[in-house]
């Protein structure tokens, strides 16, 4: 029984470090940097906080860019923050709210079912 509990209490502070749960997804993503100019890369993954990608060309951090990237339920314009670097790897997060944000947090609630279904 307490290897259940630890399980669970390491499950949650681990999601908490992250802030929200994280979902695989591959496709094609644009940047509009003002420094670096247009680029283009695919992601990694997505969450309804921040997007993962590989871009071939630098992007400074703490930058402030326009994503555009596709999802299931349609195209997704999106202002963001470059907030991590590993190599060709960038973290991305969201900072702007409205219907970009809504389609985000709708992809994210599918892949989630989708997960749960799937195990």
């Amino acid at each position: 029984m307490e290897s259940d509990q630890l399980g669970i209490n390491q499950s949650r502070s681990f999601l908490d470090l992250r802030g929200c749960p994280r979902f695989k997804l591959d496709v094609e993503i644009r940047i509009h940097s003002h420094s670096s100019g247009p680029l283009t890369g695919y992601t990694i993954d997505i969450s309804e906080s921040g997007i993962a990608a590989i871009l071939k060309m630098e992007v400074s951090l703490d930058q402030l860019v326009q994503l555009e990237f596709t999802l299931p339920e349609g195209t997704v314009e999106v202002e963001a923050l470059v907030r991590q670097r590993r190599a060709f790897r960038y973290g991305f997060q969201f900072v702007e709210q409205g219907p970009a944000r809504e389609l985000i947090a709708r992809a994210c609630r599918r892949f989630s079912i989708e997960r749960m279904l799937s195990r």
